[in-house]
This record gives C-alpha cells, structure tokens and sequence, in this order.
C-alpha cells in the first residue's frame, strides 16, 4: 500500500490526476500485491506543484522532479526496486511530454518502519496487512 509524493514546478504536469493515478497503479503492480479494495483503496499519489523558485540544483536549475515512495518494509525486493524507479521515471516523463525529463527525474524509495505505517488511525505492521488481505480476500469469496 504505497503512497507516492511527486513534486515538480506548478504546471509541469497538464493533467496531474492521471499521473497521480497511473503513478498508484504502478507501485501497487510493482509491490505484487493482490488486486482487492483494501490495497486499491489504501495506495495513492500526490502531486505537489512548487514555485520554480522554490526548487534549485547547485547550478541554479530548477527543471527537476522529485519522486518519493514510502512503502512498507520489505515489499520491494533488488528487482522490484530497479523496475518501479524505471516505470515510473517513464511514466513522469510521458505525463510531462518532454523526453529531457527522464534524466531530472529522482525517485526516492522509502520503507516505513514495522508498525510505522497507519491506516483508519492504526499503526499496522507487515503481519497486520498481511490479515487485512486475507480478510479482504475471504469476503470475496
């Protein structure tokens, strides 16, 4: 259940809520987690437009993206982690137009620590997601 946090200059982007949404999906197929509400409903974007002076390299640039992604501990394995940083670094790039983006882009991957991950005002470990899922998965059924 991750969240993503992308911040960039206000208008990079001309249709922010699509990336926000093609940015969810992704980490969630990345993640591998089954495609039920209680993950669908609990992964989500942001995308943060910042004053272009409020965003600086040391050369003075201000033309970068920043990508954050906070994910329970251990969800994303040495592969996981080449290919989320890689599909989402393109899907920015896609979203901005502008084929130059890809190589300003960061994307930060960040693990919550065990128990540092709250969802409806519980602090959850992986153990209790895990059971969120099997009680998602046995309502299905």
């Amino acid at each position: 259940m991750p969240i993503v946090d992308v911040y960039a200059a206000g208008g990079t982007f001309p249709d922010p809520h699509t990336l926000a949404r093609d940015l969810a999906a992704a980490v969630m197929r990345w993640e591998q987690v089954p495609d039920l509400p209680v993950f669908a409903n609990n992964t989500a974007a942001f995308i943060h437009d910042l004053d272009a002076a409020a965003i600086s390299n040391v050369a003075g640039d201000s033309n970068y993206v920043r990508v954050q992604v906070l994910t329970p501990l251990g969800v994303l394995d040495r592969e996981k982690q080449l290919g989320v940083v890689s599909e989402l670094t393109e899907i920015v790039t896609a979203a901005d137009g502008d084929p130059s983006l890809r190589e300003r882009t960061w994307v930060l991957l960040t693990e919550a620590p065990e128990g540092g991950w709250g969802i409806a005002g519980h602090a959850n470990t992986n153990a209790d997601i895990a059971e969120l899922a099997r009680t998602a998965i046995g309502e299905r059924s």
